[in-house]
């Protein structure tokens, strides 16, 4: 038996009214072989069947060891912290209900955490969207190469990965210096735990191979915590647990990753939620706002000098200026990934670019000596499908002056369907200047050639210097650009086109094949209507 195959990690399974997914969680830790000499499953308190599922489980393998709540705790940190005072191994590990271990994994972590002496071993994380089964890695670029941490100060960016699954931790490491989930109804309680272990600065170890699978079930008639952001309170305990995590850092005299974990909260938080506000009622939006604007408020003049022209930071200016909402299409647009900043462009009375004019503080003026090709640069789109190639239109926009000097010449477009992360044949299309201030260019769309189902376009501004910009498209609305449209096919008789824009305002389309398809679609949404 190879070393670091013998008994030595234990695997906490939590769940909840999960019966439908939990056995294969456990599974899938039974699975990893020898080196799993436990898999304690705590059931907090489940009405569906589920205790009864682990006791049938727990009596054909004698790893599995039941911990069933006397009630339910409300949230995931209690019955975590539950099945880390039953576990007897030296390492060990979480895993929720409904995601699973991919082969290999506890043999990756363990081998890792003992041959470099690591209290921590971290690796890859992906998000499997489902039933699709296309996979996203979560905080890729931490686990692009085998790295050695003698002390998590030295990567300031692990606050990033705020997740304890995809990490195995020696289990004396974290009863030594107490270190825990918070208890009860806290929602985000991963945040917490994690701050909590960099803050006692263990030896860490980063693997870049895949360690876990975060099963995404966004049609699911009961969303995940990380899903559920419908309610201001998702946004409340959100940013508690982001300010606890940096009290946590900051206490424990880890300044650099307590700094670090108030930069995450700007680019990750902030902007994913910005994103949504356009789907909030003007209720939820106020409270937001309120609710945003005092946690911004707690942060000092060293948090907003850091990378000046960082989206997320501009972002939280503006909501600091402003007592009121205001501005939302535009910062939706400047939270998308990667950020567009949309016109119009403002100047102040000396002449620095500014967010807008009545807003002169807000200074845009570090952006006129950033390098073109990181600028958040605006590239409108409309797409205007027919029978004979639907014709794609682009426009580039100026950005105070920086664009033209770096000599705009092609774009090149893609589109992406984003169920199966399939890419169409790329395209390239030169850009001409249509007035003083923007170029444009145009493209034939082969949407028979596509085929059904959701498309996202990516595209790249190339620049005569040989540099180039990502970027997403805005999609135009007006002159019912984004009506659902029936158009002929040689190839499948008819389609049904709908492009729309997403929740950052990119240009997307959604594609029905055939007379089966459109008639599957049109029945759906009648359905929808009646409901």
């Amino acid at each position: 038996m190879h070393p670091h195959q013998t008994p030595h990690v234990g695997v906490v399974v939590i769940g909840y009214n999960d019966a439908a997914h939990i056995a294969d969680a456990v599974r899938s830790a039974l699975a990893q072989g020898p080196a799993v000499g436990e898999v304690v499953a705590v059931d907090d308190c489940s009405t569906d069947g589920t205790f009864e599922l682990l006791g049938r489980l727990a009596e054909s393998e004698p790893r599995v060891r039941v911990v069933r709540r006397e009630e339910n705790s409300g949230g995931c940190g209690t019955p975590r912290n539950t099945g880390l005072d039953a576990v007897t191994s030296p390492y060990v590990m979480f895993l929720d209900s409904d995601d699973v271990l991919p082969p290999g994994a506890v043999d990756t972590l363990l081998g890792a955490a003992r041959e470099e002496r690591a209290e921590v071993a971290s690796g890859l994380c992906v998000r499997r969207e489902l039933p699709s089964g296309r996979e996203v890695p979560w905080q890729e670029r931490l686990y692009e190469e085998s790295a050695v941490l003698t002390h998590p100060a030295r990567l300031p960016r692990l606050v990033h990965d705020t997740l304890c699954v995809n990490k195995l931790y020696r289990t004396d490491f974290l009863r030594e210096h107490a270190i825990r989930f918070p208890e009860g109804r806290f929602r985000y309680e991963d945040f917490v735990f994690t701050a909590r272990v960099l803050a006692a600065g263990p030896r860490v170890a980063l693997v870049p191979d895949r360690v876990y699978v975060w099963n995404v079930r966004r049609s699911a008639e009961n969303l995940s915590i990380s899903l559920d952001r419908a309610t201001i309170d998702n946004w409340r305990q959100r940013i508690e647990a982001s300010r606890t995590a940096y009290e946590i850092l900051l206490n424990a005299g880890r300044k650099e990753l307590a700094r670090a974990a108030r930069a995450k909260f700007l680019d990750h938080e902030l902007r994913m939620y910005a994103r949504e506000l356009g789907l909030r009622d003007a209720e939820y939006r106020r409270a937001w706002w309120t609710h945003t604007r005092a946690y911004l408020g707690e942060y000092d003049a060293a948090d907003w000098a850091v990378n000046p022209t960082s989206p997320g930071r501009l972002l939280g200016r503006v909501i600091l200026a402003s007592p009121e909402p205001r501005d939302l299409p535009r910062l939706k647009e400047f939270a998308a990934r990667p950020a567009r900043l949309c016109p119009p462009y403002a100047r102040d009375e000396d002449g620095t670019p500014v967010w807008a004019e009545d807003l002169p503080r807000i200074t845009l003026e570090p952006y006129l000596t950033r390098p073109v090709h990181l600028l958040p640069l605006a590239v409108d789109a409309e797409l205007r499908p027919r029978a004979r190639g639907s014709l794609l239109r682009l426009r580039l926009h100026e950005l105070y002056g920086r664009v033209a000097p770096a000599g705009p010449r092609t774009l090149e477009l893609q589109w992406r369907h984003r169920e199966t992360g399939r890419a169409a044949r790329r395209a390239t299309v030169p850009l001409t200047p249509a007035t003083a201030d923007t170029w444009s260019a145009e493209t034939v769309v082969d949407l028979a050639g596509l085929g059904a189902g959701t498309w996202d376009l990516r595209m790249r501004v190339c620049f005569a210097d040989g540099t180039s910009r990502e970027a997403t498209a805005h999609a135009r609305a007006g002159a019912g650009l984004l009506r659902r449209r029936v158009v002929p096919s040689v190839r499948y008789g008819v389609l049904l086109v709908q492009p729309y824009a997403t929740h950052s305002g990119a240009l997307s389309l959604r594609l029905a094949v055939g007379l089966n398809g459109v008639t599957s679609v049109l029945r759906g949404r009648l359905r929808r209507l009646l409901h």
